[in-house]
């Protein structure tokens, strides 16, 4: 019991090893990688991002051109954003919102015409 006392007090005087979240809120580290986000109008629905992703949750469809990823199965590796030719996809240092229910980012672009393609018309 004796033993105790001192590490008791101790606790009792020095400064507390916790953060009062969500009042105190500690910077992000280096290389932290948030949200996912993509700038769909760069982007050019090649695939690459879907096919390099190691939990697939990216589909990708050119001929519609819409890009969709299901939130609740990215592990936010980054493969994707290292992957783009375009670099259209990003990562922010933003915590993703608490979901109580599956989301998915859907998005609409235009698929651009290739240069041979313009050339020709």
């Amino acid at each position: 019991m004796l033993s105790m006392t001192k590490n008791v007090l101790a606790n009792l005087l020095h400064k507390s090893s916790t953060r009062l979240y969500p009042f105190e809120v500690r910077e992000h580290f280096e290389g932290y990688r948030g949200r996912l986000d993509i700038n769909i109008d760069e982007c050019v629905f090649c695939g690459s991002c879907m096919l390099k992703c190691p939990s697939q949750c990216i589909t990708v469809d050119k001929k519609a051109g819409t890009w969709e990823c299901q939130v609740m199965s990215c592990v936010f590796c980054g493969v994707c954003v290292d992957i783009c030719p375009k670099k259209c996809l990003s990562m922010s240092k933003e915590h993703r919102s608490v979901a109580t229910e599956r989301q998915t980012m859907h998005y609409q672009g235009v698929v651009k015409a290739k240069k041979t393609e313009e050339a020709a018309s």
